[in-house]
């Protein structure tokens, strides 16, 4: 088998006008849903009673606001939930997530070197998102900014098995709900949400939730706390290695052993142009 040249298949793959528009959606995409889903954790009313009318038990019109934002975590989860979903209904095959993009790519379904630009697109999407968040957001709850941060408590290790987990069960549903013979394929933007949901409802209580890299890089980065944010990349990374290693090598078998994983590696993305994929569309997404 005769191999190409690594940079001669990279700018051959990201140059295409068609995997640009891919990346351009994965931007887009992102920003919408992270501006959308993070609003419910910041923009939450943080205004009550100045002071009380003793004789009426009435609040006075005099309102003073609230210097910290303690949202529902009930309507945080759904808020998120229904965000990813609408957003893969608007926008089709979108990651939105490096998490899953790490999934797809050691089930060789995305080229290492597509993964970076989409990586990269959901990082500035999450910059963006958050940065318009900042303007709009009151003074006094900017410096959050639905930052994820450990509950008080929570251990390190406790809080990457929390990540790991969420992202576990959101990465497998994904494999399952996009497999071309799952029965569920019409219905994968609602399974999504409702994996989104489930993971929030289980981990805001542990960490806020990250379960998206990109998600808890864009607060960080914008209000300047890093702390413990390696927490909310290794956790996720794992837990979806962990799904895709229980999709393609337990549930539905694809290789019998890494020699082979390494063999279809060289085919699909180290041959010629007929026999990569076309476009990420053809290949698992969200």
């Amino acid at each position: 088998m005769k191999l190409r040249s690594t940079p001669g298949l990279i700018l051959k793959d990201v140059g295409c006008l068609t995997f640009l528009h891919d990346v351009f959606r994965e931007f887009v995409g992102t920003t919408l849903f992270l501006f959308t889903s993070l609003s419910s954790v910041v923009l939450w009313p943080h205004l009550r009673p100045q002071s009380w009318d003793t004789v009426t038990a009435d609040p006075l019109v005099t309102m003073e606001p609230l210097h910290e934002c303690n949202p529902d975590p009930l309507h945080v989860s759904l808020a998120f939930g229904a965000s990813i979903a609408l957003t893969s209904v608007c926008l089709g095959g979108v990651h939105l997530n490096p998490a899953v993009t790490l999934a797809l790519v050691a089930g060789l379904r995305v080229s290492p070197w597509q993964a970076v630009l989409y990586v990269g697109a959901q990082l500035l999407g999450a910059l963006t998102a958050c940065g318009l968040l900042l303007c709009i957001a009151p003074v006094p709850l900017r410096d959050k900014l639905g930052i994820n941060e450990l509950a008080s408590g929570v251990h390190l290790y406790q809080a990457f098995s929390v990540e790991a987990a969420v992202t576990f069960q959101l990465v497998l549903c994904v494999l399952a709900v996009t497999h071309p013979k799952s029965p569920f394929l019409s219905l994968a933007p609602a399974a999504l949400g409702l994996s989104v949901t489930l993971g929030h409802l289980i981990a805001i209580g542990f960490t806020g939730c990250g379960m998206n890299p990109a998600r808890s890089f864009g607060p960080a980065v914008l209000t300047l706390n890093l702390e413990n944010h390696w927490v909310f990349w290794a956790g996720p990374c794992v837990g979806a290695i962990l799904a895709w290693l229980l999709h393609d090598l337990l549930l539905y078998p694809r290789w019998a052993g890494l020699s082979d994983w390494l063999m279809e590696f060289r085919q699909v993305f180290l041959t010629a142009p007929p026999k990569q994929p076309t476009s990420p569309q053809s290949n698992t997404e969200i």
